[in-house]
């Protein structure tokens, strides 16, 4: 029952100790629960083994003493029991999933004791020391002193341990690095070691949770991003698939050095298996129509230090319907789809005038909107459904209220068009294939709305029979026509040459100047607690995705279809291939041509053959007189052979593209 999502954020988890909780010790009506205390750097957490009870949080800030019973008494034979206690006198306590129901935590307020008996007794005394540090640490006014005391007691715990040899999977892997470096998840980071052998990639948190070891072969390595986490350019992401959405994991070192030495090795042990693609290769293949437009998407997002690991930077996409009202959904009709060379902001022109107008008359920095597109707090408001523990986590232990929740497609769509700081656009959940964040199926209480109506699953438009439904016609949406035609607009607005100078200003596409890379350096801001400060409000007012692209995104080749009659009564649609006129090529003829084209290989003879490619030949092309052919290849060459030389004369490495 217990997760890292219980800690507040930016808190660490330490430790744990089996122990008894005592309540009312000596009274009549005194109880005990067998569980496991858990030392976290800003409060204590005990979970009792039974789930009907309650797991109890008590913040470090709020105890008033937290003791073991005096020596000479520990000593005392009498009093043999109360070994190895630790007494905790709070004034505010909370309780969290009580009979294991995922729900908003409870607050108890007033002074309580709490007695934790520990299995061994013998660690009794350094655990109320680190109690004492990270209390006296809890204690100080200031934020940024508060993180600076608690990372120091950190890098104290992670210099006196180090990576587990006996984990690795074989006695003859030889160890390439090992560094220290926390494990990031939405909302919370782990500590521990990290360690890279010749065979694996290993991280072990200093915790032990959620398991002992991590372990990624580096053989099934197939992509790997380096990431810019809190600001800082500390971050690395391992992918274990081509095309998923999430990684396999997310590591924040504490110096870009480690980072970058961990970057080179596994990008130089993967460099023989596997390409890496730019932006530029990527949109290569977009164009031509080899990848999907929810591909390229998700592929961009990449590039550009989304993740889903990051809720301050989690993959943003656009709204594609606009239409949530009618009870067919046309996709013929452009009305059908929303704007997509403007902003979310600027659909609406009343409200991007008033917009406007503030804009004018604000001091530098200007700025048109106060929120963001993309955030923490967006992201939980779409996923609340399934992952209501992250929205307790943000929300300090409360769901946000029932008439603000996601309710309505419709009245969200509406919302986004004419309040006056809502411009979310959506995430890449709205373009898959699993809808259950639409539906309560956890059975949540996420409260009663005004009407007293009770907030249930997500209340579709009249188009979609069901949340299935829902997202296949979505999925229909973003591959069709029209989003196929102008997908490049948006994209210059959130990955382009929109998104900063004096094109955002003429494309209404203005944030606050923190949400962008580069916006704020925070080593040159030496007050800790202004850096916590910003680091926060960053976090949780989102970021704008790194610039791929700076100049416009050129459009993708749509095949025009044209139609032949036949002499038959029904008429064939060919398609065109893009190729220039006057070019004939094997894809535009017709099935007898090509019927008699193979045919006539078997009347071919051999004459001379040369292995030139790695790889299977994916294209040929002979230059007019026949004395020259290039070839491109799966070994992502592109060669020049001259037929009098018998030679090669030119070969060039697309690896990256």
């Amino acid at each position: 029952r217990f997760s890292l999502l219980l800690l507040n954020l930016e808190e660490y988890y330490f430790e744990q100790h089996t122990a008894n909780h005592i309540i009312n010790k000596g009274c009549r009506d005194e109880r005990k629960f067998r569980g496991s205390l858990k030392i976290c750097s800003k409060s204590i957490i005990f979970e009792a083994d039974d789930n009907i009870q309650p797991i109890i949080k008590i913040p470090l800030r709020d105890c008033i003493s937290i003791k073991a019973p005096e020596d000479n008494e520990a000593n005392n034979p009498f009093t043999r029991d109360t070994s190895g206690g630790i007494s905790v006198v709070c004034n505010q306590v909370f309780l969290i999933k009580e009979r294991n129901i995922i729900a908003p935590y409870k607050t108890v307020r007033g002074r309580t004791e709490h007695l934790f008996q520990l299995d061994v007794a013998g660690k009794l005394g350094d655990v109320v020391q680190t109690l004492h540090q990270l209390y006296r640490a809890s204690c100080l006014d200031k934020m940024g002193d508060q993180a600076a005391m608690i990372t120091a007691i950190l890098q104290s715990r992670l210099a006196r341990t180090s990576f587990d040899k006996n984990r690795f999977q074989s006695i003859s892997e030889t160890l390439h690095m090992e560094c220290k470096a926390e494990m990031v998840t939405p909302l919370v980071t782990n500590p521990g070691h990290v360690c890279v052998t010749d065979a694996n990639l290993y991280f072990q948190p200093l915790n032990g949770y959620p398991k002992p070891v991590v372990q990624i072969t580096l053989q099934n390595v197939r992509r790997i991003y380096k990431r810019r986490h809190g600001l800082m350019p500390l971050g690395l992401e391992v992918f274990c698939t081509e095309n998923d959405l999430c990684s396999d994991i997310y590591l924040k070192f504490y110096n870009y050095q480690d980072r970058d030495e961990l970057y080179f090795l596994i990008a130089t042990y993967i460099e023989n298996h596997i390409t890496e693609h730019t932006a530029e290769s990527y949109m290569l293949q977009w164009q031509r129509g080899h990848i999907s437009n929810y591909q390229y998407l998700l592929h961009l997002n990449n590039l550009a230090d989304r993740s889903c690991n990051d809720l301050s930077q989690y993959p943003v996409f656009p709204w594609i319907i606009a239409d949530y009202s009618s009870s067919v959904l046309d996709l013929t009709k452009p009305e059908t789809f929303r704007d997509l060379s403007k902003p979310i902001g600027a659909l609406n022109k009343e409200r991007l005038d008033r917009l406007l107008t503030r804009y004018q008359e604000m001091p530098e920095p200007k700025f048109m909107y106060g929120s963001h597109y993309s955030s923490p707090g967006y992201v939980l408001f779409y996923l609340v459904r399934v992952a209501p523990e992250y929205m307790l986590c943000l929300q300090n232990g409360k769901f946000d209220h029932a008439d603000r929740m996601f309710n309505s497609l419709a009245e969200t769509w509406k919302n986004c068009l004419d309040g006056a700081t809502d411009f979310k656009e959506l995430i890449p959940e709205f373009y898959e294939n699993d809808s259950s964040f639409l539906v309560n199926s956890l059975k949540l209480d996420l409260g009663k709305r005004q009407g007293g109506k009770m907030v249930e699953d997500v209340e579709l438009p009249p188009w979609a029979s069901g949340p299935d439904d829902f997202l296949q016609k979505s999925q229909e949406a973003l591959e069709s026509q029209y989003v196929s035609e102008h997908l490049h607009e948006w994209i210059d607005i959130i990955f382009g040459y929109k998104q900063k100078g004096s094109e955002a200003v003429a494309a209404h596409n203005v944030f606050h100047p923190l949400t962008y890379e580069g916006g704020v350096d925070l080593n040159s801001i030496m007050d800790p607690n202004e850096k916590v400060a910003l680091l926060t409000q960053i976090l949780e007012f989102g970021q704008t995705p790194k610039q791929l692209f700076t100049v416009p995104h050129p459009r993708r080749i749509i095949p025009k279809l044209k139609s032949l009659s036949r002499t038959s009564s029904h008429s064939v649609s060919i398609t065109e291939s893009p190729v220039s006129p006057n070019e004939e090529s094997f894809e535009d003829l017709t099935e007898e041509s090509i019927t008699l084209a193979w045919n006539n290989i078997a009347k071919l003879k051999l004459d001379e053959q040369y292995k030139i490619h790695k790889e299977a030949i994916t294209g040929i092309a002979v230059t007019c007189n026949g004395s020259s052919v290039f070839t491109t290849s799966q070994d992502s060459t592109l060669k020049m052979f001259s037929k009098e030389s018998k030679t090669i004369q030119r070969s060039v490495s697309f690896s990256n593209m």
